[in-house]
């Protein structure tokens, strides 16, 4: 990944040429969504397809993560365990990803268990095979499991980027606070048209 300083033309102060990206979307599944507002959630959701399509448009890959636990819940986060809360429960719709969202057959699927979507995961396993150059982070909550991946993607020394246009949470003010925390120190913030720029630019 190129980064290329204060580019008059598109009146940027950085653009992030990515070669070989891969776009990370998390947590957009049924069991989140249902509880959010019509609008907010199909402009997220337009926002990551549109992404989506970038992506496809110049070969890189997507990988989707979602969370999901036994109906037991020994799996589960020790609140939910000992709460007995429901949710994104295997062999439910709840804990599958929005139909609404352009997922590909042979797209991978990573499932999660805790907030990082490398915890526990393939993750790893899917990126060595794929061997990016940045990860690309999109989904829900900002404030928790796409902050923790990103603060994990770089104690891991991947150059990540946050999609600002497709990151979301029902938490705004802890939204604001970790796009702040994350922007320029944990990675770099970019909408999708600068998204598009920086790969055309390779």
């Amino acid at each position: 990944m190129i980064l290329d300083r204060c580019n008059s033309n598109t009146h940027m102060c950085y653009l992030l040429i990515m070669r070989r990206p891969a776009l990370i979307v998390i947590d957009m599944v049924n069991d989140f969504l249902a509880k959010w507002a019509p609008v907010p959630k199909r402009k997220l959701v337009q926002s990551i397809n549109d992404l989506v399509v970038i992506m496809r448009q110049h070969g890189h890959p997507i990988i989707w993560v979602r969370q999901e636990f036994e109906p037991d819940l020994h799996d589960a986060f020790p609140e939910m365990r000992a709460q007995g809360i429901q949710i994104t429960i295997k062999g439910t719709t709840g804990c599958q990803i929005d139909s609404e969202l352009a997922m590909a057959p042979s797209d991978p699927v990573v499932i999660k268990k805790r907030y990082s979507a490398f915890y526990n995961t393939g993750l790893d396993e899917i990126l060595h095979r794929l061997l990016p150059d940045a990860l690309v982070l999109a989904g829900i909550n900002t404030h928790a499991c796409v902050r923790v991946t990103a603060i994990d993607a770089y104690q891991r020394d991947w150059e990540t980027i946050v999609a600002s246009d497709c990151v979301d949470s029902y938490d705004r003010e802890h939204h604001d606070i970790s796009m702040k925390y994350m922007k320029d120190k944990i990675a770099a913030v970019m909408s999708n048209q600068e998204i598009g720029l920086a790969l055309a630019a390779k």
